[in-house]
Formats: C-alpha cells, sequence, structure tokens
C-alpha cells in the first residue's frame, strides 16, 4: 500500500484531500498541517509528499533560500514531492517548480489525475500535467530577484520598512532601494501598485 502525506494550512481541504485519495486508490493516507510536517515526514516514511504551492509556509520557505527543494520544505525526509499548483499565474508555478517536485498537478484539474500523480510519483517516476508544462513555458520569466523579493513579500504582509531591515538584516536604506527597484521592474506607480501587481501575477 503507498503511504501519501498530505500537507496543506487549511484543515477542511487536507481533510478533503486525503478522503478523495482513500476512497480513489490504494493508499494509506495522512494528512497534516504544516506545523507538524516535519515531523510526520519524518516518522512516517511516506512514499509520496502531496503539498499546495499556494500554502503560506511553502512560499515563505521558497523566498527563504534560492535553492529550495524538498529537503528545505521536509527536513530529514526523503519523500517524493508532488505539488498542487495553478496555471493561470505564473508566479505560482515559477514557485512550484522551484521545489524540485516529481510531481506537478494542476489544481483545476479532475481528482483522477491526482490520483494517477500520486501512483507515479511513489513509483519513482515523473508527472507534469500538460496544461502546467505549456503555462510554464509560455509565462514570462519573473523579473525580481529573491531579494527583492522577500522584501516584496513582507511589504505585502504590512510590514514598514524598519520591520522589514530588522526581519531581513538589512539597513532600512537598502529597504528602499529594493523596494524602488521593484516599483520599477513591475511597471508600478508606487508601493501598493507593486503589491497588487505581483499578487495577481503569484508571485508572493
Amino acid at each position: 500500500m503507498t503511504k501519501v502525506l498530505v500537507l496543506h494550512s487549511v484543515c477542511l481541504v487536507r481533510s478533503a484531500l486525503a478522503a478523495l485519495l482513500r476512497s480513489e486508490g490504494d493508499f494509506d493516507v495522512t494528512s497534516s498541517g504544516w506545523r507538524a510536517a516535519a515531523r510526520q515526514a519524518e516518522f512516517l516514511r511516506p512514499d509520496v509528499a502531496v503539498v499546495d504551492i499556494d500554502c503560506p509556509e511553502v512560499s515563505a520557505a521558497l523566498l527563504a533560500d534560492t535553492d529550495t527543494d524538498a529537503g528545505r520544505l521536509l527536513p530529514h525526509s526523503s519523500a517524493p514531492l508532488l505539488v498542487l499548483a495553478r496555471a493561470d499565474t505564473p508566479g505560482t508555478l515559477s514557485r512550484a517548480f522551484r521545489t524540485r517536485a516529481l510531481g506537478y498537478v494542476d489544481k483545476d484539474g479532475s481528482p483522477a489525475r491526482l490520483v494517477r500523480a500520486v501512483g507515479k510519483v511513489a513509483a519513482g517516476e515523473r508527472f507534469i500535467d500538460a496544461t502546467l508544462a505549456s503555462a510554464f513555458m509560455e509565462a514570462d520569466p519573473m523579473p525580481l530577484s529573491p531579494r527583492e523579493l522577500s522584501v516584496l513579500a513582507r511589504a505585502a504582509e504590512g510590514d514598514s520598512v524598519a520591520e522589514i531591515a530588522r526581519a531581513l538584516h538589512l539597513a532600512s536604506g537598502t529597504v528602499r532601494n529594493y523596494m524602488a527597484a521593484v516599483t520599477r521592474k513591475t511597471g508600478a506607480r508606487n508601493r501598493i501598485d507593486a503589491i497588487r501587481i505581483s499578487r495577481r501575477a503569484g508571485w508572493v
């Protein structure tokens, strides 16, 4: 029986995904929030870990390091990742592919696709939804550097320049320079407009 760990920050969503997989395949499914994710992965040693790229914890981990992979999302676990993503936001797709997951499933796809993807990834095979692959190839590259993106993400959460500087161990003037670069690169009128544009694109 294939052991699957479903990780999501929203209890109802992870419970629904777990119930779907139990009903559709020969899966032993455990669901968990992100606080217990690493501990559950280390204890259960799942064959597949299913994660939603839009969970805030995943975005935070990806912003924290340019070389994020399964080891950073799930420390001490060798479980291959299967990422749930959307095809209509290029930033979301960029974050998804930075996880270096083995499987990528379109969240607007059918339940059967998810079931098939879990089986493929558990067998060590790569699975990429055609809609995600096409969208990723057609998407414009994300113009912001990792540091600019981390500053923007803090700003989008409502942090002041001083708070961002303390959190990222930067000078306030450096934070302002990064925000100016973000505004210029996104074609925004100001900081608020830059946040709006970046959220619509799925970058933060």
